[in-house]
């Protein structure tokens, strides 16, 4: 399986979720790595995950099992 990389610019690091939105509710959605290939979600790495941030009045909704 080839590693995935987080989509942030200019990051290497290895992806551990994926992020989704949906912008009708604003909401973002992040978990476990997702399938490839999803032209609408990005993967993140452990860092960009911890410090993911929404605009105000957006929720996140985050999957347990990656909370540290």
């Amino acid at each position: 399986m080839q590693t995935r990389l987080c989509s942030k610019v200019g990051c290497a690091r290895e992806a551990v979720a994926t992020l989704t939105y949906d912008y009708a509710d604003q909401m973002a959605a992040v978990g476990p790595l997702g399938p490839a290939g999803n032209p609408h979600a990005h993967d993140l790495c452990q860092i960009h995950y911890e410090r993911l941030s929404v605009p105000r009045g957006w929720m996140i909704v985050r999957h347990e099992t990656l909370q540290s």
